[in-house]
């Protein structure tokens, strides 16, 4: 029988990524999404696996696993008809403008929407994936990351909405494994990149290129000293499931410790681009962090992983995208 996996947030950029390389990897995947920042259109190409091939079959490999997709808010109970393996929790908005615009249902969904999906896995009997995120290092003290740091994050600010639901997240991820010995992971994902990002987003990577493709100001925050350290998704989808075949529990880095300026990456993507764009500078956001570089040890340790995607390999690769959507 193959492994079956719900993913929520599967319409996302990276639960859909995600749903993929599993499909491709032989696993039936069920997706869930209220579509609140989801697009079908992430997924669309998915769901023809979820059908019976046409007859007669076409010449060459059939994709192995099935997709399902189920739209459902999260925050309400999940229901699945038969076995489950693994409950991967992708389900929240994650850009600074959605976060900011939709601050009630962010907590909701990494309060309620937590519970509720691992309550699924552990009915199941299923492995637990919360992704968490770097945020939850808040504006740190500490440079590079460990995962042992507690971080930096101000509860009552803009950005707490997001990042205290992600530590919430985790603290109830972490009960359910000490109370109910429900096997979790926990992936803490630093900035991600690739197809499939949003237009309008609000991330650096999706704005810069939007802006430089339509030979715009490109809208640096700050003076452009802030530093992210950026992974390509493919690397990103290979860490999280090596992590979702791993023996441990503890919350895990997966992010590019390669760190780069907001201003380098923005000269790189107008350069890339070809861009007419000149820059042009901002305040910067309230409690905007200041460094951002994880500590990949434990990950290069328990998981055997680490980077391979070049930033400007995986720029490529973007940039094309975004030439298809940008008008």
């Amino acid at each position: 029988m193959s492994t079956r996996i719900v993913i929520t947030g599967a319409a996302g950029f990276i639960g859909s990524h995600l749903a993929e390389t599993l499909l491709d990897l032989g696993c039936d995947v069920i997706g869930i999404d209220n579509l609140l920042t989801g697009d079908t259109a992430n997924i669309s190409h998915l769901q023809q696996r979820g059908l019976p091939p046409p007859q007669p079959a076409p010449a060459g490999p059939i994709p192995r696993g099935d997709f399902t997709f189920i739209k459902h808010d999260v925050t309400n109970y999940i229901y699945i008809d038969g076995p489950v393996d693994f409950v991967l929790h992708w389900a929240s908005p994650a850009s600074p403008i959605d976060y900011l615009e939709l601050p009630i249902p962010t907590l909701k969904v990494g309060a309620l929407g937590t519970h509720k999906a691992l309550g699924l896995a552990k009915a199941k009997g299923a492995t637990f994936v919360l992704a968490s995120t770097s945020e939850v290092y808040g504006d740190p003290l500490e440079h590079p990351q460990k995962e042992t740091y507690w971080g930096n994050v101000n509860p009552v600010g803009p950005r707490g909405v997001y990042d205290e639901a992600k530590r919430f997240a985790e603290a109830m991820t972490m009960a359910y494994h000490r109370y109910h010995g429900l096997n979790t992971k926990i992936v803490r994902i630093f900035n991600t990149y690739g197809p499939r990002m949003r237009v309008n987003d609000g991330r650096a990577v999706p704005a810069f290129m939007s802006q430089a493709l339509r030979n715009e100001d490109v809208t640096v925050f700050g003076d452009g000293s802030q530093t992210r350290s950026f992974t390509y998704i493919t690397d990103l989808v290979d860490g999280i499931i090596r992590l979702m075949r791993s023996a441990g529990n503890d919350p895990v880095n997966i992010g590019n410790p390669r760190e780069t300026t907001i201003g380098e990456i923005a000269e790189t993507i107008i350069r890339m681009t070809g861009s007419r764009s000149r820059i042009v500078y901002r305040p910067l956001p309230t409690d905007d962090p200041k460094v951002r570089q994880p500590d990949i040890t434990r990950a290069r340790t328990l998981l055997e992983w680490e980077p391979k995607v070049a930033l400007e390999e995986g720029l490529v690769k973007t940039i094309a995208y975004f030439r298809t959507k940008v008008r």
